[in-house]
């Protein structure tokens, strides 16, 4: 994977923007029109499935998940950069209500032409993360 791709770069910067808890920084990284799923499909977060479009939806998801976790760490062993757009594969550890839980999947990034993410969709399942949570 090429450390310069433009998806790459984009996800890394989303990732710790995130980790960092700096929301304005993670919102800037959206184009206006671009969508989160977070997971894909119907969630908690996103009961229709149809995902975060526009910079007030993402905002909103932020609010709900990363603005209530005590930390979060990206834990990515490897990423595939195609065309405009990276799949990392790993896990997301969140704290969280005094405890921890692993998401593990497949979490893709694609960007427009000035490098703007227009898709972030993370493949993990929630009874499978949460099967993981454990006390700090």
């Amino acid at each position: 994977m090429k450390d310069d791709h433009p998806a790459v770069l984009a996800g890394r910067a989303s990732q710790a923007a995130a980790s960092g808890r700096r929301k304005e920084e993670w919102l800037d990284l959206f184009a206006a029109d671009g969508v989160v799923e977070d997971p894909v499909g119907p969630s908690g977060f996103d009961p229709e499935g149809k995902g975060h479009h526009g910079r007030e939806e993402i905002a909103a998801f932020y609010d709900k998940t990363i603005g209530v976790a005590e930390s979060l760490e990206f834990l990515f062993g490897d990423g595939f950069a195609c065309g405009d757009e990276v799949a990392f594969t790993g896990l997301i550890r969140t704290v969280i209500g005094g405890h921890v839980i692993d998401a593990e999947g497949v979490f893709t990034y694609k960007v427009d032409d000035a490098g703007k993410i227009v898709a972030l969709r993370a493949f993990w399942e929630v009874d499978r993360a949460m099967a993981t949570a454990r006390p700090v």
